[in-house]
């Protein structure tokens, strides 16, 4: 292990994130799989971080970890999007499966610094799922989005049961499984190193203790905690990325950049329009701190709850989500955009990059729109209606 797995977990997640920050441009235009940054983060024990110490992990609670995405995402919003998922994958099994096949995972995980993978992703349907044998199913079909698969020990994958009247089923299967193809087809202009292109699934044995049925996908108000965990994940994602934004343009400012010819300061940290700009920024980036913030705690108390967990707490952390998902989606996307309003033309030099902030965070938004997310809101002001438990709410 390196020197950071020595550190306490804020510790060394910020002395990776410094690491990763050296080469984020230049990974950014090259894409493709940050293996030497995966490899960092399992020599760092962080793969660790949520799992109990009793299963041999670090012990977090969600915050913490959460707080882990946002230091990376400041960095390089792709090892924020893919550590933040491999947590996401861990609750996942924790969620909808027993604790005879989830703690095995656990330990096994922790000891061998696995990676997890997704390829769950319930809108894509061309992955089906049928009875191969007495305690024994198949995969079949093709899965796009699949954050985070290559270069991943494990992965959790979704298929349809059209015998089951199209019911969704979900399995926890090694990524080197026969039948399992990776495909490097992930070449989009934003999060260009999150691995998420498309997993073929050619006849997969997939084994009965291998599904995760009980209480399943959705089965109870517990289990549905995996997507508000997931949108907490691209809260603090899009939050960092707003935070990294911010420090590039401010240190850009100080350093390089000029007034313009009719201002009349003397230098551009003066300039009256240049100051309210970075005060809208301020603004804007303390709102959804306290608002992701917030949910985060509220995530950590429902967690506690466990099993017991009900239906009103559930939907008031849904609610508190929701909103810090649209606060970190908006400034994010408006600082990410506007700092060059206050770094000048210089800054738009293609070795810089600064436009990936913008990019990475404008990809990821597009995956749950905001639109709906703002309907789901107005109907809990108007109406007092609680989002519906879905895989994006």
């Amino acid at each position: 292990m390196t020197a950071a797995a020595d550190a306490p977990p804020p510790q060394a997640a910020e002395a990776l994130a410094e690491r990763f920050a050296a080469s984020a441009a230049e990974r950014d235009e090259r894409g493709g799989t940050p293996k030497a940054e995966r490899d960092a983060l399992r020599e760092s024990g962080l793969l660790a971080l949520a799992i109990p110490t009793a299963f041999g992990g670090l012990g977090a609670r969600w915050s913490e970890t959460l707080a882990a995405v946002r230091i990376f995402a400041r960095a390089d919003s792709s090892i924020a999007h893919v550590f933040g998922f491999h947590h996401l994958m861990l609750a996942t099994v924790r969620l909808f499966g027993q604790p005879a096949q989830w703690q095995p995972w656990y330990e096994q995980t922790a000891r061998k610094q696995w990676f997890w993978g997704n390829a769950l992703n319930p809108l894509d349907t061309r992955t089906v799922v049928r009875q191969a044998g007495p305690l024994w199913y198949e995969f079949s079909g093709k899965k796009s989005f699949c954050s985070g698969a290559l270069d991943s020990e494990m992965l959790v994958a979704s298929a349809v049961d059209e015998a089951a009247g199209g019911r969704l089923r979900i399995a926890a299967l090694p990524t080197a499984r026969s039948g399992i193809v990776l495909h490097e087809d992930w070449d989009n202009f934003g999060q260009r190193q999150t691995d998420s292109g498309s997993v073929g699934f050619e006849r997969v044995r997939v084994e009965h203790h291998e599904l995760l049925l009980d209480p399943g996908p959705l089965g109870t108000p517990f289990a549905s905690l995996r997507p508000l965990i997931a949108q907490l994940v691209l809260c603090h994602t899009f939050l960092g990325i707003a935070e990294g934004s911010f420090d590039e343009a401010r240190h850009y400012t100080r350093a390089e950049a000029r007034p313009w010819f009719k201002s009349r300061a003397d230098h551009i940290t003066a300039d009256p329009y240049v100051l309210s700009h970075y005060g809208e920024f301020y603004t804007g980036l303390e709102g959804a701190r306290l608002l992701v913030e917030r949910a985060a705690a509220l995530l950590d108390a429902a967690w506690d709850t466990g099993p017991s967990l009900g239906d009103a707490q559930r939907g008031a952390l849904a609610v508190a989500i929701a909103a810090a998902k649209v606060a970190a989606t908006r400034i994010g996307l408006e600082l990410s955009s506007r700092l060059f309003e206050v770094t000048g033309a210089r800054a738009t030099h293609a070795a810089l990059r600064l436009d990936r902030h913008w990019r990475n965070l404008r990809t990821q938004s597009l995956h749950d729109p905001l639109d709906y997310k703002l309907a789901e809101l107005g109907d809990w002001a108007l109406n007092g209606a609680v989002p519906a438990p879905t895989f994006y709410s």
